[in-house]
């Protein structure tokens, strides 16, 4: 990557990486073994589709580092990967299995028990089969997933830009949502048309540097997934081509990855003039969410966020209408730590960036739900998104 354009600087990548390595020798631990494609991602800037093949970062208590690639991804690697070497290997499961190659690596780069991973081995995903670590080595690994979760919750000024980037174009992608979403129009529809409209624009403005490093979308995406009427409802509903009708209720949601990072943007909005049971609900969403984001402070547990909620939801009687904690943390994953429930104690700090998004649901009416990012400050929290919130400017007239 042309080092003008946007991204993660080398010189992030080497301090994430100095911090690991910090990290393992205040433990006594002679290395580490990361499989985690996200993990991957944040320490080396090598993006790819995890697959039965594994893939592994290798980091010695020196801070020796190596990539361990199937051969079809070396070249790749080679390219994008913040690393002082690439190994490859020829495919899997072939013969000798790429865990034993492993081995050869770890001693070759003096990496032995003591040692941390983030799990005991690849994992079993889309078929892959092989040995774990500790019967490769003869000891288990020592964890390390927290500390590099830990890590990751912390989003750098260069973090910031990207999410921000996401941010302006998953904005256009639901202005168009917005505006292509009418009585008789299938969900497709919309959602495609939308989508497809605002990557043209995107790449139109910002093409020639433009990277998504994101295994599963390439650019903005706006629409529904299924949140259409009563189904508004489910809050984690599929896509199922419903056609909108008047006094539908919609739950939509627009994000767009950037250099492997991405934001959350959802919002409800009425086809139609709302009818008072619709107004009354989406009021207290409205009025909830205020409340969630004047709560989310340095210094604050993330749980103390998700008691003032379910405080208010049980002042004026809306736990029926209850189904998930108010948010959670977003970057290289859609969904990351730590989480705005009750079960999570983490000192919120700056840096952090969530997600808003209590809802209220109704089987009878549908769903009620905004979603907003936003990154912690010093003072409180900076709203990322900018999509209008009130009623009136989501309300799509017949």
């Amino acid at each position: 990557m042309n080092r003008n354009t946007p991204g993660i600087s080398a010189q992030e990548f080497q301090d994430r990486q100095a911090r690991l390595v910090e990290y393992l020798q205040q433990r006594g631990l002679n290395g580490a073994v990361v499989f985690d494609n996200y993990y991957i991602l944040y320490y080396t800037g090598f993006a790819f589709i995890p697959t039965e093949r594994p893939v592994a970062f290798l980091i010695n208590g020196r801070g020796d580092t190596a990539l361990f690639v199937p051969r079809l991804e070396s070249e790749h690697a080679k390219s994008h990967a913040r690393v002082l070497r690439v190994d490859d290997y020829v495919e899997y499961p072939y013969k000798p299995h790429p865990m034993q190659i492993l081995v050869h690596l770890l001693q070759e780069l003096k990496i032995h028990t003591p040692f941390g991973a983030d799990q005991d081995g690849y994992p079993w995903i889309l078929g892959y089969r092989g040995a774990a670590l500790s019967e490769l080595t003869g000891a288990a690994p020592h964890k390390i997933t927290a500390f590099i979760e830990d890590q990751m919750m912390i989003k750098s000024p260069e973090e910031l830009n990207l999410i921000r980037e996401s941010v302006k174009w998953s904005n256009l992608a639901h202005t168009l949502l917005q505006r292509y979403t009418r009585v008789g129009v299938t969900e497709t529809e919309a959602a495609a048309r939308a989508s497809a409209e605002a990557n043209r624009a995107m790449l139109d403005a910002i093409g020639p540097i433009y990277r998504s490093q994101n295994p599963f979308q390439e650019g903005p995406t706006a629409g529904y997934r299924g949140q259409i009427g009563r189904n508004a409802a489910i809050p984690h509903a599929l896509a199922s081509n419903l056609v909108f009708q008047p006094g539908d209720v919609l739950v939509s949601g627009a994000a767009t990855p950037v250099w492997g990072y991405t934001s959350e943007l959802e919002r409800t909005m009425i086809i139609g003039q709302p009818n008072d049971a619709q107004k009354y609900l989406f009021d207290h969403m409205l009025t909830v969410q205020e409340l969630a984001m004047n709560a989310i402070r340095p210094g604050v547990p993330c749980s103390d966020v998700d008691r003032a909620v379910r405080a208010y939801f049980e002042e004026h009687d809306l736990l029926r209408y209850w189904k998930h904690h108010v948010g959670h943390a977003i970057g290289l994953r859609y969904h990351e730590a730590p989480f705005l429930d009750i079960g999570d104690d983490t000192v919120i700090q700056p840096g952090m960036v969530f997600t808003v998004e209590p809802g209220l649901y109704a089987s009878e009416l549908g769903g009620f739900r905004h979603s907003d990012t936003v990154v912690v400050t010093e003072q409180g929290i900076e709203r990322l998104t900018y999509y209008p919130r009130d009623l009136a400017s989501l309300t799509i007239l017949v």
